[in-house]
């Protein structure tokens, strides 16, 4: 019934206009602290309580209109003021009106000749943020990335490239037994990166942190020494700016002195806290990242983007090109009518790329680097407020001692019948069961979601992040009763 169907534009038009009133509705309850964050079904019950599986026959329009509603009824709301779970919060206008004309524009971004604004916007929008990291006029170049994970393959892709070119051609046979350094507290997707491109997790050594999560620079130049007496290569530090757990940044000037003295690829996953360069009361926790030869950021992170919006950005222009070109002669002709520096796609490993950027271009002309800064220091401010709140609190340890760095904020929440047992293995077992349990609770009732975790000897505690600008202290004091409410009786 729908377009190009003939006589297809009054019913499309009508079908739309319904899909949009209902995408309406549910920014509209996404906002609402009234509604819940999550109707919360087990699998099994949201697989017997509807017809989810494809049939050869179409379906009329009303019932892909309830396909919809039944979707977004059961979505967890990552807008909702009182949804803490992930790094990646928040539901901002302006970037879902961008995500919406990326859709209808429906073009890759791998040559300037099917997608020259959004080519130019990409150019654009790198060099800006290469300027903010501090590399003279923005030079180097980037890439917008399916995410955090695949931006650090790339990184360990260049360092390894630069280091050995012929590994393009000739495989890992060809080049000596590589090693990467990274902290114990780093994201997984350093070790899943080298094992994807045939370096194997064993090559990655994992070097210590202090109390608060961050790399301890003498133990790194222990172990690049260690590394070089065994006849291994060190090519890549990946030190973090933002730890997922602790929201730790490493000492980037120090790693920047051994990467230097040992001449090592310095690259920085400032995923998660990369954002913290748009504010000027922040932006001294990653003092030293201009020193950098590659980086990460996300602004689908702290900077509120609409999923998925990941870049690497690169110091030296032409090696992403180098490392990745294949030269394919349908795609990109060598006698085209235009500039050919625009045709992007040989730099990547992607053929097919989506269009992240708009999303962030289109906000950033909305907000202004100063809105960026207002709602970042805003989070920041949030979970001081947090901290403040629960430090001395009965019932709350803190997992660190000190103010956090960045918006995780981590500890326990002590249940009464535990508060006056001594430290011993039965109260730390009993405490490990705690914090799973209000999790499942308030999934249950739906009022809110912040996660948990393990980490080392430190058995199940809450990790608290806020990226949401919705936010309030009042959404924070709810979050505290709801832990009280749902761990009384534990």
């Amino acid at each position: 019934d729908l377009l190009p169907a003939c006589n297809g534009e009054i019913t499309t038009m009508s079908f739309l206009q319904d899909v949009v009133d209902i995408l309406l509705q549910y920014v509209a309850k996404s906002f609402d602290r009234s509604t819940k964050v999550i109707d919360f079904h087990y699998p099994n019950e949201l697989l017997q309580e509807y017809n989810w599986e494809l049939a050869d026959q179409p379906q009329t329009l009303e019932e892909i209109l309830l396909n919809c509603r039944t979707t977004l009824k059961y979505a967890i709301k990552t807008g909702h003021p009182r949804y803490f779970n992930q790094l990646s919060t928040g539901l901002d206008m302006v970037g879902l009106a961008a995500d919406w004309l990326t859709s209808a524009a429906n073009t890759n971004m791998f040559t300037y000749e099917i997608a020259p604004v959004f080519v130019l916007l990409e150019y654009v929008t790198l060099r800006k943020m290469r300027e903010m990291v501090g590399w003279p006029g923005g030079c180097g170049d980037g890439i917008f990335s399916p995410g955090g994970a695949i931006s650090n393959m790339y990184a360990m892709l260049i360092a390894r490239f630069k280091m050995f070119p012929e590994v393009k051609e000739k495989g890992m046979a060809a080049i000596p037994r590589l090693v990467a350094f990274t902290s114990e507290h780093s994201h997984f997707s350093v070790k899943k990166g080298a094992a994807a491109l045939g370096i194997g997790t064993d090559s990655v050594i994992l070097i210590r942190c202090d109390e608060r999560g961050k790399m301890i620079p003498s133990d790194l130049e222990r172990r690049i020494l260690e590394a070089k007496q065994k006849g291994f290569v060190p090519f890549l530090v990946s030190a973090t700016a933002g730890t997922t757990v602790y929201g730790a940044f490493d000492p980037l000037i120090a790693i920047a002195d051994i990467c230097k003295k040992y001449k090592v690829w310095m690259h920085v996953d400032g995923a998660w806290g990369g954002g913290l360069l748009m504010s000027r009361k922040h932006k001294w926790k990653l003092n030293g990242i201009e020193r950098a030869n590659s980086v990460t950021w996300n602004p689908h992170k702290m900077m509120g983007v609409p999923l998925q919006c990941s870049a690497l950005l690169v110091r030296e222009e032409g090696l992403m090109q180098s490392c990745n070109q294949m030269h394919a002669s349908y795609l990109f002709q060598q006698d085209k009518h235009y500039d050919l520096s625009y045709d992007t796609g040989d730099k990547a490993l992607q053929c097919g790329r989506h269009v992240d950027v708009f999303k962030l271009w289109l906000m950033w002309r909305a907000k202004g680097t100063t809105g960026f800064e207002a709602q970042i220091d805003k989070c920041l401010e949030l979970a001081e407020y947090l901290y403040n709140k629960i430090k001395n609190r009965e019932g709350y340890e803190m997992v660190f001692d000190g103010k956090p760095q960045h918006t995780n904020v981590c500890f326990w929440y002590i249940p009464p019948s535990l508060r006056s047992m001594e430290d011993n293995e039965e109260r730390t077992s009993r405490l490990m069961k705690v914090a799973p349990v209000i999790k499942a609770r308030m999934m249950e009732y739906g009022t809110t979601m912040v996660s948990y975790q393990p980490l080392g000897d430190k058995v199940n505690f809450f990790r608290m992040v806020i990226s949401n600008p919705a936010a309030t202290h009042q959404d924070i004091d709810f979050l505290i009763d709801e832990i009280e409410r749902l761990g009384q009786d534990l």
